[in-house]
């Protein structure tokens, strides 16, 4: 049977039965009725009532029971919730702070120092056609055009355009990047050229007699005054010699993980001391 049914059948019983009773206080009906017709008789009509009544009252301290048990699991799903939320900001802090250490264990290349900073924005531009990201350094912090940026699996770009807080910086996947390398291995020298996001970069200039193989690693050479020496920038991925050519078609994937940046480490060269300075003078 409905439960809203039995509710309200049982709930009508209860005030019939009260009914009855505060009527019988008032006028003595049914008492003076009991010593005509018995007590037995009286009792058959209030027995039902009475019944009823403590069915009623026991469905009503249910019904209460039960909405103090709704509220209770309702505090109880609201407590598990800010919990959990909790829980998930303290892992991403501890999972920060992870990223921060190996960032802070990176080696300073000979004659640079390093400044950590967040990537705080994705392909920026008017028309987004650059591939880019924004950092959180600019002038004020000493980040200037042309300043290496990388991160603890290698290069990530240069500072494309710097601002007085932020930088835009043009990812190594970019067409109009070009980054001189060599073979960590066996030191074939080429430039590697980014071919846009979701795109293998080229390994363009790599001579045809030169020994270069499937899964080497490619580092900066420094020929291009912007990168510091021994930064790895690309796995190569695929090696094809073609007769009649003078280069190799190279194809090469960046070591670094670029959708997925948070931090990232920008170079800056350290200043030379005076004693060393007047070497060069």
């Amino acid at each position: 049977m409905n439960p809203k049914k039995v509710a309200i059948f049982l709930v009508a019983g209860l005030f019939v039965y009260l009914s009855l009773y505060t009527w019988n206080l008032r006028s003595g009906h049914l008492t003076r009725l009991s010593t005509y017709s018995g007590l037995d008789s009286v009792g058959t009509v209030l027995r039902p009532g009475r019944w009823l009544g403590v069915k009623g009252a026991d469905f009503i301290e249910r019904y209460i029971d039960l909405v103090g048990l709704k509220q209770q699991n309702e505090a109880l799903e609201a407590e598990v919730k800010a919990l959990r939320l909790e829980n998930m900001t303290l892992r991403e802090r501890a999972e920060a702070t992870a990223r921060v250490e190996k960032l802070l264990g990176f080696p300073d290349p000979p004659e640079w120092k390093r400044e950590g900073a967040r990537v705080i924005a994705q392909r920026v531009g008017p028309t987004a056609l650059l591939e880019t990201i924004l950092v959180d350094r600019g002038k004020h912090t000493g980040a200037v055009e042309d300043t290496p940026v990388l991160s603890v699996d290698g290069v990530v770009g240069r500072i494309y355009r710097a601002g007085l807080s932020v930088a835009t910086v043009l990812l190594l996947t970019d067409p109009s990047s070009r980054i001189a390398v060599v073979g960590r291995d066996n030191r074939a020298a080429g430039v590697v050229y980014g071919m846009g996001a979701g795109e293998k970069l080229v390994v363009k200039y790599v001579g045809f007699t030169s020994t270069l193989e499937q899964g080497e690693i490619l580092v900066t050479s420094g020929m291009d005054g912007v990168y510091p020496k021994g930064l790895p920038v690309a796995r190569v991925t695929a090696v094809k010699r073609e007769e009649g050519t003078l280069f190799m078609d190279v194809q090469a994937e960046p070591m670094v993980d670029i959708p997925h940046l948070e931090e990232v480490l920008l170079l800056k060269r350290a200043a030379q001391p005076e004693d060393a300075r007047a070497l060069w003078e």
